[in-house]
């Protein structure tokens, strides 16, 4: 791998194409950081495919367009003064060292669990006392990670279950529940919407304590039903069928045989 001085002259070549690109192409110039926003979104989910997929080729690729991305912003920002890539990368590693005081300082900790918690607990003290536990979580995140990040925010003030029984008992609880709002006579699409959201909020609480992220699960889920699906369609075509004239029992055969590929 590349010594540290190699690193060091990778970034700066990056930093000066990005200079030249900022004054000399006419696309680059024309960008802001709200012309960027989308696409850094964009990016950012193109990483994460990648890294589900486990394709390292391509996580190198798209790290690198985030990278490019992160150094943009600075550039422009560098423009009327207010910071530069140096500002960004001091401030990282002095929050990085503050918020490490179990290797930088005297604190000891027994986990990556007591880790977690003073880092929560010392982000929520830089943000001052009058502050919401709940403050850091970005409104625009995605349903279910905000959720994810919004259970682990109140673990780390001491705001959790103790046992994953109990969270067990909860998701049993919000299933309930649901399934009564939805066999009532007088259904209530407004009330079952309700409960169907406390079920969901509580499977990923319980998901937290057997150590598996909900995220990571469903879009599994979802491309295992998309090649499931896919199997289906081609494989019946390949006989002569369309699917929109058959009958959900020849489709169950092909997806039978899907699941044993898939």
């Amino acid at each position: 791998m590349n010594s540290l001085s190699q690193k060091s002259a990778a970034f700066e070549r990056l930093l000066v194409i990005m200079d030249e690109l900022r004054a000399q192409c006419p696309w680059d110039k024309k960008q802001t950081m709200e012309t960027l926003r989308h696409l850094t979104i964009e990016e950012t989910y193109e990483l994460a495919d990648a890294i589900l997929d486990k394709d390292l080729p391509n996580i190198k690729k798209e790290l690198g367009d985030l990278l490019l991305h992160l150094v943009f912003y600075a550039r422009i920002a560098s423009e009327t003064n207010e910071f530069d890539i140096a500002d960004v990368i001091h401030s990282l590693c002095e929050k990085l060292i503050h918020r490490h005081p179990h290797i930088y300082g005297d604190v000891k900790v027994a986990d990556d669990v007591e880790v977690k918690q003073n880092w929560e607990k010392l982000k929520l003290k830089e943000k001052g006392g009058n502050k919401t536990v709940l403050a850091g979580v970005p409104s625009s995140l995605p349903s279910l990670i905000k959720a994810m990040r919004i259970q682990e925010k109140a673990r780390a003030v001491g705001f959790d279950w103790d046992h994953r029984d109990q969270v067990w008992a909860k998701v049993q609880e919000e299933l309930h529940e649901f399934g009564a709002e939805t066999k009532a006579e007088s259904f209530d699409q407004e009330k079952a919407s309700d409960e169907f959201g406390d079920l969901l909020f509580s499977l990923i609480n319980y998901s937290r304590f057997v150590n598996i992220n909900p995220e990571e699960a469903l879009e599994r889920t979802n491309r295992k039903f998309i090649k499931r699906f896919q199997y289906l369609e081609t494989e019946s075509a390949k006989d002569g069928k369309k699917l929109d004239e058959m009958t959900l029992v020849e489709m169950d055969v092909y997806w039978e045989k899907a699941k044993k590929l898939v």
